[in-house]
């Protein structure tokens, strides 16, 4: 069994790495949304096309960090059982 400060810390370390994960979902979706610009840019892409991917873009980065969240929150349950 582990000890109650024990637990808090290995919660924090989970958090942690948490928090490391929603920032490199959020940095890939940063390097999309820089290549959608670009593309947009270029001319490559129609304005509206661009928009419309960068809404789905954000969608999708949402739900990943729901997720993080959702299973940061059943380790730390877990953890201080």
């Amino acid at each position: 069994p582990l000890s109650e400060e024990r637990r808090r810390e290995l919660v924090k370390m989970v958090a942690k790495l948490a928090e490391e994960a929603r920032v490199a979902v959020r940095s890939i979706r940063r390097t999309l949304n820089d290549d959608i610009k670009k593309l947009q840019k270029d001319e490559h892409m129609p304005e509206d096309d661009a928009r419309r991917l960068g809404e789905e873009l954000q969608k999708v980065t949402d739900e990943y960090v729901h997720h993080i969240d959702d299973a940061l929150k059943a380790k730390e349950a877990e953890i201080m059982e």
